[in-house]
C-alpha cells in the first residue's frame, strides 16, 4: 500500500487505478460521500465501476470512484463522478490543473466520450433563522437569492478555474435538481451539541411532533435484512403518492450487502411501528462521521401520527450516539415559494434548526462533443 502520509501541495500529480482495498484504506482517514465508496460501484450495478487514485511519486494524495455508463450498441461511456472527487476539498490549495488534467487523461484512455464529476466543495450557507425571516418576509422566492450567512472564495476560484481549464456547467439549474446530485442540501451540525440541545434546538412543531409519536405509541427500531420487505412496501406506497418511479426491492438488497461487506455500520434501516403496522422506514449511510438519511418513505394513512418527525429523531440520534459529526438530510428545492411543491421539502428540514449548503453544482468535460450533446438532448427531454 502506497504512503499516505501528508505531502507538499506541488505539482505532479498522476492518476492510476488502485484497488477497492487500498481505496478503504485511504477512505479511514479521509471525509468523502458514501457515493465515492466502492460499495457504491457495486450498488450501481447497470454501470461498471473502477477506483482511481492520485498520486505524487509512489505516495496516494486522493483516491475517488468512477462509473462507467455505456452508451447501447456503441462503444463509447459516460464517464460520472458523483459527489467526488473530494481532492478540491481536502487540498483547496491544489490549482485545477493539476489533478483534472491528469484524471481527463486517464479516462481519454477508457473510450469516455464525456466526463461528468461534481467536487463536494461548498459555496454558500445559509442557517435555517436566515431562510426563515425570508419566507416570512415574503420579498424573495429563490433561497439562491437569499443573501448567504456565509460563503467561500476558494469555492468560487475553483469554478473559475474549472471553466478555463474546459469543463463545461450549465447557467441555469431548476429548483437545484438540474444536476444528477442535489445542488442544495440541508445539514445539521452535531459536534460539540448533546442531545437534549439538539432537540430543543428543534422548531416547536418538531417538538409537538416528536411528543404526540410518543404518545401515539409510535416506536422506532433498528431493522435487518429481512426488515427492506416491510421497508419496500411503504417506499413503493410513497413513489406512488410523489409521483417516481420506485427501485426494485434488489436494488436496496444489493446496497445492503454491498455496504455490510464494507462496512457493518455503513447503512442502517429504521422503521417506525404502532404495533405490527410499519408508518414508515428510512435508511441511513456513514462515512467517517458524516450521516446520510438517504432513502425514506411513509404510509399517508398514518401522517398524523408524525412517524417521520420520530424517526428523523431516532436517526438523528443513532448518528449522535454513533460520533458522527453531521446529520445530512440531504436534498432541498431551491424555492422558498410555499405555492410550489417542493417548498415542502425545505419546511420540513428546517425543522430541525439546521443550515442549508449549495454545492458548487456538476461540471462536465465532453471529450467527443457530438455524442455528449446528442447524450444531454436525450436525457433533457427524459
Amino acid at each position: 500500500m502506497p504512503d499516505q502520509t501528508q505531502v507538499p501541495l506541488t505539482p505532479g500529480l498522476t492518476v492510476s487505478p488502485i484497488s477497492a482495498e487500498d481505496h478503504l484504506t485511504w477512505l479511514a482517514d479521509h471525509s468523502a460521500s458514501f457515493l465515492q465508496t466502492p460499495a457504491w460501484g457495486k450498488v450501481k450495478a447497470d454501470w461498471r465501476n473502477e477506483s482511481l487514485g492520485w498520486f505524487r511519486g509512489q505516495t496516494l494524495v486522493s483516491a475517488a470512484l468512477v462509473l462507467y455508463r455505456p452508451i447501447p450498441k456503441l462503444k463509447w461511456s459516460l464517464a460520472y463522478l458523483p459527489e467526488g472527487p473530494s481532492l478540491p476539498t481536502l487540498n483547496p490549495e491544489l490549482p485545477v490543473d493539476s489533478w483534472a488534467t491528469p484524471l481527463v487523461d486517464y479516462l481519454k484512455t477508457k473510450k469516455v466520450f464525456s466526463i461528468k464529476m461534481g467536487p463536494p466543495v461548498i459555496s454558500r450557507q445559509w442557517n435555517a433563522a436566515t431562510i426563515k425571516s425570508a419566507i416570512a418576509n415574503g420579498n424573495v422566492s429563490k433561497l439562491g437569492d437569499v443573501p448567504a450567512d456565509s460563503h467561500s472564495a476558494q469555492a468560487q476560484e475553483l469554478v473559475e478555474q474549472l471553466r478555463a481549464s474546459g469543463w463545461q456547467q450549465e447557467s441555469s439549474k431548476a429548483d437545484g435538481f438540474g444536476d444528477v446530485q442535489p445542488r442544495f442540501v440541508f445539514q445539521l451540525g452535531l459536534e460539540n451539541k448533546s442531545l437534549d440541545e439538539l432537540f430543543d434546538g428543534f422548531s416547536q412543531e418538531w417538538r409537538r411532533n416528536i411528543r404526540k409519536a410518543e404518545k401515539s405509541d409510535v416506536a422506532v427500531k433498528e431493522g435487518t435484512f429481512d426488515d427492506l420487505k416491510d421497508f419496500h412496501i411503504v417506499y413503493v406506497e410513497t413513489a406512488q403518492r410523489d409521483h417516481f418511479t420506485p427501485r426494485p426491492l434488489s436494488y436496496f438488497e444489493r446496497m445492503w450487502q454491498a455496504m455490510a461487506d464494507e462496512d457493518p455500520a455503513r447503512l442502517r434501516l429504521f422503521l417506525a411501528k404502532r404495533g405490527d403496522e410499519v408508518l414508515a422506514a428510512t435508511t441511513l449511510v456513514t462515512v467517517n462521521g458524516h450521516a446520510w438519511y438517504s432513502y425514506g418513505a411513509s404510509t399517508t394513512a398514518s401522517r398524523d401520527l408524525r412517524p417521520s418527525n420520530a424517526i428523523q429523531w431516532a436517526m438523528i440520534k443513532a448518528a449522535h450516539e454513533a460520533g458522527a459529526h453531521t446529520y445530512d438530510l440531504r436534498g432541498i428545492g431551491d424555492s422558498l415559494d410555499p405555492s410550489d411543491p417542493l417548498f415542502g421539502l425545505i419546511r420540513f428540514k428546517l425543522g430541525t434548526n439546521g443550515r442549508a449548503s449549495e454545492y458548487i453544482g456538476e461540471f462536465d468535460f465532453p471529450l467527443n462533443a457530438l455524442l455528449h450533446r446528442a447524450v444531454t438532448a436525450y436525457l433533457a427531454r427524459r
